[in-house]
């Protein structure tokens, strides 16, 4: 047995594993392979031709 306390996972940690995101533009339905946030809040995620757009969650 572990002597390590177990805490519980954070809101804005995203589950191991692949995640599969969709690009936040309006009427886009692309993989997003951008995410973009400042540290402790929710990601954005865009994906390449609307990657501009991510930069404002910094």
């Amino acid at each position: 047995m572990s002597d390590e306390i177990r805490l519980p996972r954070p809101e804005y940690a995203t589950p191991p594993g692949v995640q599969h995101h969709v690009c936040e533009h309006d009427g886009c339905s692309k993989d997003a392979g951008w995410g973009f946030a400042k540290p402790k809040q929710v990601p954005h995620w865009f994906c390449f031709e609307h990657r501009g757009e991510g930069e404002q969650f910094l």
